[in-house]
């Protein structure tokens, strides 16, 4: 559990606390009661997101749906590139990749609310979405490359990967 205390002035505490989906002496853990093993080995990341996010496993018109907000959100602001030019190569996937997730609400003010629970679903699916887009720029600036945009066609993995590993100048076919 993280606790913010404006006390603290600028810093957190955290606490460790039991937490009912891992039990460490029996060494399970378990998301919304189903064991991270059934869902790694049935299911894929974004039906566990759904999983988190809603308390139930989708039906099939729900995960073709989630899917498909979740991959019409992949791209980031162009400027969100311009904020690599800040930070020396070797820092943009560790400390910078924070400043980035800070910076998004820059761009995507209309879902900053956290109390309005349709505000915080809508960042949530963004969050989702742009993480991966995020982390494959930051990879790709400290080793040199320019940037691999999402391609909607592919699946959540897939895209990541590509994002990461594909060059602009050699076909992937």
């Amino acid at each position: 559990m993280f606790t913010y205390d404006p006390g603290f002035t600028s810093t957190g505490e955290l606490r460790v606390a039991r937490s009912p989906i891992i039990d460490g002496d029996k060494g399970v853990l378990l998301y919304r009661g189903y064991p991270i093993e059934q869902l790694a080995e049935n299911g894929d990341f974004l039906e566990t997101c759904y999983l988190l996010l809603y308390g139930e496993l989708p039906t099939a018109a729900q995960k073709a749906d989630f899917d498909q907000r979740v991959t019409r959100h992949t791209m980031v602001h162009e400027q969100m590139a311009r904020f690599f030019t800040r930070l020396p190569p070797r820092r943009a996937s560790d400390g910078g990749h924070g400043r980035l997730v800070g910076a998004l609400s820059a761009f995507y003010h209309d879902s900053t609310d956290i109390s309005d629970p349709h505000q915080r679903m809508v960042a949530s699916m963004r969050m989702i979405a742009k993480m991966p887009t995020l982390a494959a720029m930051a990879y790709k600036y400290t080793i040199g490359q320019p940037f691999v945009y999402p391609l909607n066609s592919l699946d959540y993995a897939s895209n990541f990967l590509r994002m990461c590993f594909a060059v602009p100048a050699r076909s992937t076919r």
